[in-house]
C-alpha cells in the first residue's frame, strides 16, 4: 500500500494572511475544532509572536481537547545577535503551550544576504540554535525551509546546509516551501527528491498558487517522495493564495490512492469548505474544485443526455464522494434531458414523452434571449414549467397596480410604494415605506400578502442583484433582477427582466413569493 499522506492545515495562519480574511478568537477556535473533527494531523493556530489575538487564541486552545489534530504555533528562528533564551519570540512559542512547534529559517542566500544582514554561518546557528532549544524543551518540531526552491536555485549546496542544520539540530520534519510560488512541478520534484537524497528524516511540502500549480506542486512533490503537505482550506494566503487543501486532498485519496483522512471524513469535504468560507465572511466559489455549485454542473444539451444515460461519461468521480451533488443548469444551450432532469430536481413530474416539454424547451430558450437567467433562479423556473404543464394555472394572488415614490423627509429622503392585490375576490391596498424603491415595494407586497398568507411572514429577501444587459442603451437599458429569498429551512432565487428596474424587482419578488406559497 502506498504510504499515507499527513495533512497540515494553515488556514489560520498563513491562510489569515489572504486579502480580506479575519478571524476572530472566536472563529479561530471554531475553525479549528471543524478541522479536528475533519480528521487533518495538523492545525497551525497562529504566530503568538506577532499579535495579541494569536496569543488569546493559544491562551484559550489549552482549554480544549482535540481528538485528531495535533495543534501547531508558528514561529521564526531566533533573531541574529540574540541567544535563543532571550529571543521574546521563541519564549512565546514555548508559551503557547503546544506540543507542535513549527518555526521557519532562511534557505536562500540572497535572503541571508539582503534581508537578514548577516553572515551565512550565523544563519545556519539561528537554525540549529532554535531547533535544539526547542527540542529540548520536549517539543516536536517542524522545519519550514522558507524560500527552498529559489534558494536550491541560487546556491543549492548552502540551502542543502541550511536543511542538514535543522535536521542535525533534532528537526522531526523539514518542509520545503515554495515560498513566492514561482516554480513549476518538474522543478518542485526533482528538489523534493534531491531533499530527501540528503535527508535521513520525514520531508514534507508548502506550496504557494501564484503562477496557479500551487495543488500541481504538492502533488508533485508528494509523488516524488514527500509525506506531508501544508495548505488551507479554499486556497485562503496571501497574493493569490496558497495551496488548496480542499483540492489536495480528494486528489491524494482518490486519484492517487494516498490515505490522508479518516475514510468518513472526504464526504463532509464540501461542507468544511463551506463552514470556512461561512467563518471568514467570504462568497462561496461556486467554480472550485471538487467542492464548487458548478464543479459538477452540467449546461450543454449532449452532456446532459449522456450523464442521463451514464454519469461516468462526463463526471471523473460520483459527487457524494466529497459531499457534492450533480447540478443541471437550465440556459439557451439546454436540451430535452437538462429541462427533464432539472424538472425531476425540483420535484415536478416531467418525462421525455411528456408532450409540452417541446413548449417548455422552447419557451426558456426564449426568455434566455430576452434576459432572463434561470441557472440562479429555479424558483422562477419551477413556476415558468409548472405553468406550462397545467395550461391554465390559477392564480394565488395578482398584482393589478403598484406606485413607487420618494420624497424627502427633513434632511433624509423616504421611499414610498403603494400595492393594490388581488387574491380570489378579495382587494388588498397597503402602503410601505423602506430605504428605497424596492424595499419599500417589498414591504408593502408582503404587507399585502399577510393578510391572505400569514406564513408569508416568514419569507425573507438574502440578496439581491441587478445587472444591466445591453449597455449601450444608455438609461433606458434592460435591466436583469435577480433575488434571494428564505423561509428559514431552504433559500430559492428568482428573476426579472425589464427597462423598468422596479417592474423587473416586482417579478422577482411575485415569483419569489408564490413559489413560497406553493411550497408551504
Amino acid at each position: 500500500m502506498a504510504k499515507p499522506v499527513e495533512i497540515y492545515d494553515t488556514t489560520l495562519r498563513d491562510g489569515s494572511q489572504g486579502e480580506g480574511v479575519n478571524f476572530s478568537v472566536a472563529d479561530k477556535l471554531r475553525v479549528a475544532e471543524r478541522l479536528d473533527a475533519f480528521g487533518v494531523h495538523y492545525i497551525e493556530g497562529g504566530w503568538p509572536g506577532s499579535n495579541p489575538k494569536d496569543i488569546e487564541f493559544f491562551a484559550q486552545a489549552k482549554r480544549r481537547k482535540f481528538k485528531h489534530a495535533k495543534l501547531a504555533a508558528f514561529g521564526s528562528t531566533r533573531r541574529k545577535g540574540v541567544m535563543v533564551e532571550r529571543d521574546d519570540q521563541v519564549r512565546l512559542l514555548l508559551d503557547a503551550g503546544t506540543k507542535v512547534v513549527t518555526i521557519f529559517g532562511k534557505t536562500s542566500m540572497l535572503h541571508v544576504k539582503e534581508v537578514l544582514r548577516c553572515t551565512p554561518d550565523e544563519n545556519l546557528g539561528m537554525i540549529g540554535d532554535t531547533v535544539r532549544f526547542l527540542k529540548d524543551h520536549g517539543k516536536t518540531v517542524i522545519y519550514d525551509a522558507e524560500h527552498c526552491f529559489d534558494g536550491w536555485k541560487l546556491d543549492r549546496n548552502y540551502a542543502l546546509a541550511t536543511w542538514q542544520a535543522a535536521e542535525k539540530a533534532g528537526a522531526d520534519m523539514v518542509v520545503l516551501c515554495d515560498t513566492n510560488g514561482g516554480c513549476l512541478p518538474a522543478e518542485v520534484a526533482d528538489i523534493t527528491r534531491a531533499a530527501i537524497g540528503n535527508l535521513s528524516g520525514k520531508v514534507g511540502i508548502h506550496t504557494h498558487d501564484d503562477i496557479g500549480v500551487g495543488v500541481a506542486n504538492a502533488l508533485a512533490s508528494i509523488e516524488a517522495g514527500a509525506c506531508h503537505v501544508q495548505g488551507t482550506i479554499n486556497g485562503y494566503g496571501e497574493r493569490t493564495g496558497n495551496c488548496n487543501l480542499t483540492s489536495v486532498i480528494p486528489c491524494l485519496q482518490l486519484k492517487m490512492g494516498r490515505a490522508c483522512l479518516p475514510a468518513t471524513s472526504l464526504r463532509k469535504l464540501k461542507e468544511l469548505s463551506q463552514f470556512v468560507d461561512e467563518i471568514a465572511n467570504i462568497r462561496h466559489n461556486p467554480r472550485q474544485p471538487w467542492v464548487g455549485a458548478s464543479a459538477f454542473a452540467h449546461k450543454g444539451g449532449t452532456h446532459v443526455n449522456a450523464v442521463q444515460k451514464l454519469a461516468a461519461s462526463y463526471e471523473h468521480i460520483e459527487p457524494s464522494l466529497v459531499g457534492n451533488e450533480r447540478n443541471v443548469l437550465i440556459s439557451d444551450l439546454a436540451g430535452r434531458s437538462n429541462i427533464v432532469l432539472k424538472a425531476r430536481e425540483l420535484g415536478l413530474k416531467l418525462t421525455n414523452d411528456t408532450p409540452e416539454l417541446r413548449q417548455i424547451l422552447d419557451t426558456i430558450k426564449q426568455r434566455e434571449h430576452d434576459g432572463y437567467e434561470y441557472e440562479a433562479a429555479e424558483a422562477s423556473l419551477s413556476l415558468l414549467i409548472r405553468g406550462i404543464l397545467d395550461h391554465k394555472p390559477e392564480l394565488l394572488f395578482s398584482v393589478d397596480a403598484y406606485h413607487v415614490s420618494m420624497r424627502r423627509d427633513t434632511k433624509e429622503s423616504v421611499c414610498e410604494a403603494t400595492v393594490k392585490v388581488r387574491v380570489g375576490k378579495a382587494v388588498h391596498h397597503t402602503v410601505a415605506e423602506g430605504d428605497g424603491p424596492v424595499n419599500a415595494l417589498d414591504g408593502a407586497l408582503r404587507s399585502a400578502l399577510v393578510k391572505s398568507f400569514p406564513q408569508l411572514k416568514r419569507v425573507t429577501l438574502t440578496d439581491y442583484k441587478v445587472r444591466i444587459l445591453d449597455g449601450v442603451a444608455g438609461t433606458g437599458a434592460k435591466t436583469r433582477v435577480l433575488i434571494a429569498s428564505t423561509d428559514g429551512k431552504r433559500e430559492w432565487g428568482t428573476v426579472g427582466v425589464s427597462e423598468n428596474i422596479i417592474e423587473a424587482s416586482l417579478q422577482a419578488l411575485v415569483d419569489s413569493m408564490e413559489f413560497a406559497l406553493l411550497r408551504s
